[in-house]
């Protein structure tokens, strides 16, 4: 059998080139040629689109999504404990971007309502449907965003004092809401920090006390910070502060 296998795959290599000869090997092609029909054009332009968006589509979940400060507050979490490769940056990102769907699962429910599926089924243009799809997500970012912040940015943009949420441009609401998400974030991540440096404190000042200067604290209060982490059940208290943020 060992001495079969390696005969057979010979013989496939020898034979398939000959069946492709046979019957003509496949080819694509990409060209401009002269549009017959405007529909030709306005079809082009709306594949052109889309492609661009789903390109794009890494960059609009960071910005107007839950999951900046989802990602920032559990970095700072795996800083605090003393454990800064574990869990992993991959173990991180999957955990924020997961819990990033399940935080705006309404959101996009709303947009697959009031976009996607009527425009999937030819009931809107695609114009109206981006419209649709924006609205919903312009209503949580104005729940979320800071209001200093958001008037600094439109200060900025010197696009003039807006009377009502209409007035205010996506893309000066995008930012002010990156920002007010990044600063919600430094401040969970602060109140994160401060209950794993008291036990750094006392584990360093009961160190001096013993005379042991030479022993780094960090090796003796890295397994009680992992102890008290996990005696409290951070991580679903971790996770349910930050549900909790959104509300």
């Amino acid at each position: 059998m060992k001495r079969l296998c390696p005969l057979l795959i010979s013989l496939a290599l020898l034979l398939i080139p000959n069946i492709c000869l046979a019957q003509g090997l496949p080819t694509i092609t990409f060209g401009i040629g002269e549009a017959t029909d405007p529909s030709e054009v306005s079809t082009a332009l709306q594949i052109l689109a889309v492609l661009t968006i789903l390109s794009a589509a890494p960059s609009i979940l960071l910005m107007t999504t839950a999951f900046t400060r989802i990602v920032i507050v559990l970095s700072f979490a795996r800083q605090a404990i003393g454990t800064p490769q574990a869990p992993g940056n991959q173990v991180v990102v999957s955990l924020a971007l997961f819990l990033t769907f399940f935080i705006m699962a309404p959101v996009f429910s709303e947009i697959n309502e009031k976009a996607i599926a009527p425009y999937m089924q030819k009931q809107i243009g695609l114009e109206v449907a981006l419209e649709q799809a924006v609205l919903p997500m312009r209503e949580f970012m104005f729940s979320q965003v800071d209001e200093n912040t958001l008037e600094m940015m439109v200060e900025i943009s010197a696009s003039g004092q807006p009377t009502s949420r209409e007035d205010v441009g996506t893309m000066t609401l995008i930012p002010a809401f990156m920002l007010s998400e990044i600063k919600r974030a430094f401040q969970m991540g602060f109140l994160i920090f401060v209950p794993f440096l008291v036990v750094d404190m006392v584990v360093a000042s009961v160190l001096m006390a013993m005379g042991m200067m030479m022993l780094p604290p960090v090796v003796i209060s890295l397994p009680f910070k992992i102890l008290l982490f996990v005696l409290v059940d951070g991580w679903s208290l971790l996770v349910g502060s930050l549900f909790q943020s959104f509300a």
